[in-house]
C-alpha cells in the first residue's frame, strides 16, 4: 500500500504530481507540481456526469477503462521522475480514488510513489491555516505612488539584492489596474494566488517585507483582508517620477509583446464611466497607429493620477523618494529600512532598560 503523507510533512528531495485534469491542474495546483492527468477534461467530465445521473459503479469501470490505456505512459513519466527525485508524491482533488488508485497500481509495479492525504484539498487548509501566521511574523513596507513610477521594478531590483519582496501583482498575474492584464494572459484563481503569496512569504528572512501598495482587488483576485490590514500598519513609502520617466516606463512595460494594440484598446473601453467614447476611440486609433506616448500622458493626467490621488491622503508616509533611475531608487530605499531597523532596534533596547 502506497504511504499517505501530510503536505506539512514533506520533506528531502521529491517531486509533487497532480493527477488531476488538465482544467483543475490550470486553475490551481500545489506550486511546484506538474500535471500527469489520469483524465483529459472531457473524460473528467462524462465520469463525472454517469456517477451522479447514473451509478457509482459505471463511473468506476469507464475510469479504469481509461486509465488503463495510459497506463505505461504514466508508468514511463513516473519511473523517469524516480531517477531525479527520491520520492514521487501524487494527489488529486481529495485524496481519494483518482490517487489512491493510481499510487496502488504504480507501487505494484515498484516505484516509490507516496500520496497526499486529502489530496489538493488538504493543501487548501495548510494554506489557509498557515498563511496567517507568517503574515503575523512580518512588517511590510508599503510603497505607494502613481502608476508608472517604478514601484514593480524597484521590487525587483530589492529582491535581485538580496531583501524581502512581496510581489502581489505577479502572483496575482496582473498589474493591478484597468490596462493590467494586456500581455500577461489570464489572472490567476484565488487558490493560486492565496498559494504563491504563501510561497513568497515563506521565502522571507528577517522582518521587513517590502511590497506595493494595491486596492483589495487585483484583476479577479483579492487580498486576504488580513494581509491588507497589516499592510495598512505598516511602513509607509512615497514613490514619485517625472511625467516623462512615467510614460517611457509604461510604454515599454506594455507595448512589450506583439498583439498588444487590440488588448489595450479593449481595456481602454472599460474606461467609459470616466473617459468620453470620442476620446477613448480617438486614443484607440492612436494605439492602432503606434502614437502610444500622447495617449500614456493623457490617461496619467485625466484619468490615473486624480484618482489615485484621491486615495492616496490618508497616509503620513515616512520616507519620500524621487526616481530618477531605478537601481539608484533601490539603493536609496534599502538605506533608509536599514537606518529605520537600526532606530526600531534601539527603541527596542530602550524599552527593555
Amino acid at each position: 500500500m502506497a504511504r499517505t503523507v501530510e503536505y506539512k510533512d514533506l520533506k528531502g528531495n521529491y517531486v509533487i504530481v497532480d493527477v488531476r485534469s488538465p482544467g483543475e491542474y490550470k486553475d490551481s495546483t500545489i506550486n511546484g507540481a506538474i500535471n500527469l492527468p489520469l483524465f483529459d477534461d472531457e473524460e473528467r467530465a462524462t465520469v463525472g456526469t454517469i456517477y451522479t445521473r447514473e451509478s457509482t459503479e459505471k463511473a468506476k469501470k469507464l475510469g479504469v477503462e481509461i486509465v488503463a490505456k495510459k497506463l505505461p505512459g504514466i508508468y514511463d513519466n513516473v519511473h523517469e521522475l524516480e531517477k531525479q527525485y527520491e520520492k514521487v508524491v501524487l494527489f488529486c482533488a481529495r485524496g481519494g480514488m483518482r490517487s489512491g488508485s493510481i499510487a496502488e497500481l504504480l507501487g505494484a509495479l515498484g516505484t516509490r510513489v507516496e500520496r497526499i492525504k486529502d489530496g489538493y484539498k488538504g493543501y487548501r487548509a495548510f494554506i489557509t491555516e498557515e498563511l496567517p501566521k507568517l503574515n503575523e511574523k512580518v512588517e511590510y513596507v508599503v510603497l505607494h505612488g502613481n502608476t508608472g513610477v517604478g514601484k514593480t521594478e524597484i521590487l525587483k531590483k530589492l529582491k535581485e539584492h538580496g531583501y524581502n519582496v512581496l510581489d502581489l501583482e505577479d502572483c496575482a498575474n496582473h498589474r493591478g489596474s484597468i490596462l493590467g492584464s494586456v500581455g500577461l494572459g489570464e489572472t490567476t484563481s484565488q487558490k493560486q494566488f492565496e498559494s504563491n503569496v504563501y510561497e513568497q512569504l515563506r521565502e522571507t528572512q528577517g522582518k521587513y517585507v517590502f511590497v506595493e501598495a494595491e486596492s483589495r482587488r487585483i484583476g479577479r483576485v483579492v487580498i486576504p483582508e488580513y494581509i491588507h490590514n497589516k499592510m495598512k500598519s505598516g511602513i509607509h513609502v512615497f514613490v514619485d517620477a517625472d511625467i516623462e520617466f512615467r510614460k517611457d516606463l509604461i510604454v515599454r512595460e506594455y507595448t512589450k509583446v506583439e498583439n498588444c494594440k487590440e488588448e489595450i484598446c479593449e481595456a481602454l473601453i472599460k474606461l467609459k464611466k470616466h473617459i468620453s467614447e470620442k476620446n477613448i476611440e480617438e486614443y484607440c486609433e492612436k494605439v492602432r497607429q503606434g502614437e502610444y506616448d500622447e495617449v500614456v500622458k493623457e490617461l496619467m493626467v485625466k484619468y490615473y493620477d486624480p484618482l489615485y490621488m484621491h486615495s492616496s491622503d490618508k497616509y503620513d508616509y515616512d520616507f519620500k523618494l524621487m526616481v530618477n533611475e531605478v537601481e539608484e531608487a533601490a539603493k536609496a530605499l534599502e538605506n533608509f529600512i536599514e537606518q529605520y531597523s537600526k532606530k526600531d532596534k534601539e527603541s527596542c533596547v530602550a524599552c527593555t532598560e
